[in-house]
């Protein structure tokens, strides 16, 4: 007879003993996922939204920008590191000294060949799950931004803009803020 193999998966106590090896590391569903550092393209990409988002909160004050590395603790078997994030101030509650415990309002994240299956499909269904309210994907190979909004009935593809249309990337989130593909993919 066969020992029974049992189905181990890691915690958020786990993952706090994970090495700080410049790769990130993640749980989703209590399975490890780790990826190396990313490229100074996708790097860029996040600078120049994390730039323009600070810039408009700072007139605005309506929450808070965070970019990877910060951990966002959705339970004891997910914990997650997007590239970039926002709380909306009425979730400030779920800012913490060490992490964000919870969905944020919104959640981005900028593709590469090692993490385009687990930002498009596995992350998305994280995020629709947690009631995170917008989801971007953003492209830098194609200079492309897929844009999900939850709905009644779970995430919908809003808007897919493209950097070749010079579409301008806006949220019903951020009212008034509009950053032109060009700025972001620069």
């Amino acid at each position: 007879m066969r020992p029974k193999i049992r189905d181990v998966k890691f915690t958020y106590e786990d993952y706090l003993l994970l090495p700080d090896d410049g790769r990130r590391h993640e749980l989703i569903d209590g399975e490890h996922f780790m990826t190396p550092a990313p490229s100074t393209r996708h790097q860029r990409i996040l600078e120049n939204l994390l730039v323009a988002i600070k810039v408009f909160l700072k007139k605005n004050k309506l929450g808070e920008v965070y970019i990877a590395p910060t951990d966002v603790v959705l339970s004891d078997l997910d914990v997650v590191q997007p590239d970039l994030l926002f709380i909306s101030s009425h979730r400030s509650s779920n800012i913490t000294e060490k992490c964000i415990q919870g969905a944020p309002d919104l959640v981005v994240e900028i593709v590469s060949e090692t993490t385009r299956k687990t930002d498009e499909v596995i992350k998305r269904k994280l995020y629709e799950r947690y009631g995170v309210e917008e989801y971007w994907i953003v492209d830098p190979e194609l200079e492309t931004i897929k844009v999900f909004r939850m709905t009644g009935q779970g995430y919908v593809r809003s808007s897919e803009l493209s950097n070749e249309a010079k579409d301008l990337l806006t949220t019903p989130m951020l009212p008034d803020l509009q950053i032109p593909l060009a700025e972001i993919f620069e």
